[in-house]
């Protein structure tokens, strides 16, 4: 076991995602493979210590592990597949990437930013891996070592931080945050419109309102969101509500289908079901009693 997956296993006590004393920061654990399945990623970071895994985007399969990393420029619905076992369990760091932080690094390198990574009319997917440098793992591990005392997370957790994102941006691949933090590309201005998806995803949200909030006309709108998130907006709404539904079986034992399918924004519980099944590979019941045996 390497440094940064010691660190990490001191701090990921439980199964699944831990917070840690840094708003935005937290540590994952994964003790079995999981073959390939539905899962929604935020917008953000992740750094492994230990293990793989592996996301299925578009035709394209993206592997991180502790020599490459992954960065999601927005919210994205994906399959990933996780290779890890209870000797060598899957251990990683998310890290929130948060707009501002971006913009204000951008601020600051001034004349050496690399004008060409601000061109407009790229097209950006909505993720991308790189490989971990030696200033990325040495930043990744001061910010680890950090988050192991509250004094250190409190004092210095931040600044790492906006080091990290730092490195990342003068990393590889790193074009779509810049595209990101600029007004008027196609990825900011789907960003904008994935905002008001997550926030208001069981409204009745159609490509027209999308398309009115970013100024593109719903046919390039269209086009755009497809490039970025390799899903048409309606598909995306669908995924994301099906992800909160999950979210609503898992949380709450004992709660029906019915009430879950009308909270996520479904008029019809069969509808639900259905798209849930095909989704998922089981109906919402079996799901749930599924997931209930394995945490047992």
């Amino acid at each position: 076991m390497g440094r940064l997956a010691e660190l990490l296993d001191n701090l990921a006590r439980q199964e699944g995602w831990n917070p840690t004393p840094v708003e935005g920061v937290g540590v994952y654990r994964a003790s079995e493979y999981r073959g390939r399945e539905p899962l929604c990623y935020n917008q953000g970071l992740i750094i492994v210590g230990q293990g793989e895994k592996r996301v299925f985007f578009r035709d394209q399969i993206y592997k991180y592990n502790p020599d490459t990393y992954l960065v999601l420029s927005v919210p994205l619905p994906a399959e990933c597949e996780t290779y890890a076992s209870a000797e060598e369990p899957l251990l990683a760091m998310t890290v929130d990437i948060d707009v501002t932080t971006v913009n204000r690094i951008i601020g600051l390198m001034g004349d050496h930013l690399d004008h060409e990574l601000l061109e407009h009319g790229r097209k950006h997917a909505g993720l991308y891996t790189a490989r971990v440098t030696p200033a990325i793992g040495g930043t990744a591990q001061r910010l680890l070592e950090a988050l192991q005392d509250p004094l250190e997370a409190g004092v210095l957790g931040k600044s790492l931080v906006f080091e990290l994102l730092f490195r990342v941006m003068c990393g590889e691949n790193a074009a779509s945050l810049y595209a990101l933090a600029m007004k008027n590309t196609n990825l900011s201005r789907i960003d904008k419109a994935l905002k008001l998806i997550h926030s208001d995803y069981q409204q009745g949200l159609t490509v027209d309102t999308l398309s009115s909030l970013v100024n593109m006309s719903p046919s390039a709108f269209h086009r755009a969101f497809q490039d970025v998130t390799s899903s048409s907006p309606i598909q995306y709404i669908k995924k994301i509500r099906l992800n909160k539904a999950k979210d609503l079986l898992l949380g709450q034992n004992g709660v029906r289908v019915n009430e879950v399918a009308s909270v996520v924004g479904y008029e019809s519980a069969a509808q639900f079901s259905r798209e849930f099944k095909r989704y998922y590979g089981s109906s919402p019941k079996e799901f749930a009693k599924k997931e209930l045996v394995e945490l047992a």
